[in-house]
């Protein structure tokens, strides 16, 4: 049987509309958003699948995209299909963590609702920025942060020729003219509430390791791959000071999926909205099977899995 890895993706790709068909076919999906509804005081089904101003607001975000992969996995765990293998990125690694049954999944909403604000109060507007840099090798996006006056890391590894750099926003601006300079093909200014992945919010991490220690965190039943360091998890120690550092520490996705792959992984199965994932996934290795489940009509393409996993 074929090695399989489910992969989650972060913010960023949520939009109006998500989960919305899952909702209304399969009543343990459902479940999850009316359960999320009253666990948060807020309204799942507006806030995902109406037009809001909300939606795109971290502290809106977080709660909305774990609350919609997990209306998803709870009808994907009735179709028989288990993974040897499970990572997200950046918020995606909280479904990971349900995945790997490290973290009941009300408890990960409630914790990405609480991770979302802290991340927007964490660092006020137009102090800090990030940019996605296209095109340029990871050691000179490297280099060029580190000669440039002030802080500017790379906050997301995502796949070869795209990285994404965060820091204050002088220093990301500098950062961007000499990027440009030195010949990456484009740098591209993010839209985004504040540098996430960037050591300007080690004090959200901090105040969130204080709700992650009255968290149940439990032994994986399989290993996940952490975006702190790019490495297997498989004990419950050491996963809350994990999760803490990840919010001011840089993603390195490119590096977890090549462990995946190095570990035998052939088939990636990316749950959530859009193909953000898949397409990374596709940049890092095209040899392997990538499978992305957005709609309900997708789970057509895990029913064809199974299927030819049983003959």
């Amino acid at each position: 049987m074929k090695k399989i890895a489910f992969v989650f993706p972060g913010q960023g790709s949520q939009y109006v509309g998500m989960g919305k068909d899952f909702y209304e076919q399969f009543p343990e999906s459902k479940e999850v958003f009316d359960k999320a509804s009253e666990l948060l005081d807020m309204d799942m089904c507006e806030l995902c699948f109406e037009e809001n101003d909300r939606l795109n607001l971290t502290e809106y975000t977080q709660a909305a995209m774990v609350t919609t992969i997990g209306a998803m996995l709870k009808k994907i765990e009735t179709m028989g299909i288990k993974p040897q293998v499970t990572a997200g990125l950046s918020l995606g690694e909280y479904a990971a963590l349900v995945t790997a049954g490290v973290m009941d999944l009300y408890d990960a909403i409630r914790l990405v609702r609480l991770r979302g604000k802290l991340m927007q109060e964490a660092v006020p507007q137009g102090v800090g920025a990030m940019a996605a840099v296209l095109g340029m090798e990871q050691d000179k996006v490297e280099e060029a942060c580190a000669s440039v006056d002030g802080m500017v890391i790379i906050a997301n590894y995502n796949c070869p020729g795209q990285l994404v750099i965060s820091g204050e926003m002088a220093a990301v601006q500098v950062a961007t003219e000499k990027l440009t300079e030195m010949g990456a093909k484009r740098v591209v200014t993010l839209n985004v509430s504040g540098p996430v992945h960037s050591p300007l919010l080690e004090t959200a991490g901090e105040k969130l390791l204080v709700a992650l220690d009255e968290t149940k965190i439990s032994k994986p039943e399989i290993p996940y791959v952490a975006n702190v360091d790019a490495q297997y998890v498989t004990e419950a120690e050491g996963i809350k000071e994990l999760l803490a550092k990840q919010i001011s520490s840089s993603v390195r996705w490119q590096q977890s999926v090549e462990n995946m792959i190095a570990d035998g992984v052939e088939v990636f199965v990316e749950i959530g909205p859009g193909k953000t994932i898949s397409s990374f996934v596709k940049k890092i290795d095209r040899s392997k099977t990538v499978i992305n489940i957005d709609k309900a009509e997708d789970l057509e393409k895990l029913t064809a899995l199974l299927e030819s996993e049983e003959n």
